[in-house]
């Protein structure tokens, strides 16, 4: 099964839903921005990403810019900031069993699900 972290206000994310659908391929959609990740379900993403806990901020949201911009945080004050702010996780992230992108990139989502 696909779990997709999608934000229905965002273009890139309502876009790479359109894709999967057009696929016709099963997945659950994961509203992360209502439901928010815990500490370990966000570390856990991370690592299925293969990326440092920074590289998944959205670093020019005002939340970031006001409030850690600047400023040496250690990884896991990057992730508490993500699940303080949820607005601030990139989106949207396209998961199968255990590996994951950043599906802002429709023919790398196409490539990363033709591959699983």
């Amino acid at each position: 099964m696909i779990h997709i972290y999608h934000n229905p206000r965002c273009g890139k994310s309502r876009t790479c839903l359109a894709f999967i659908d057009e696929a016709k391929l099963e997945y659950e959609i994961i509203p992360y921005l209502k439901e928010t990740p815990s500490f370990e379900e966000l570390e856990n993403l991370i690592g299925k990403l293969n990326l440092k806990p920074i590289e998944l901020v959205r670093t020019k949201e005002k939340i970031w810019i006001e409030n850690y911009k600047g400023k040496t945080l250690t990884d896991s004050e990057v992730i508490q900031a993500m699940i303080d702010n949820p607005v601030l996780i990139e989106r949207p992230i396209v998961i199968k069993d255990e590996k994951a992108i950043i599906g802002r990139d429709i023919d790398r989502v196409a490539s990363f699900l033709e591959r699983i």
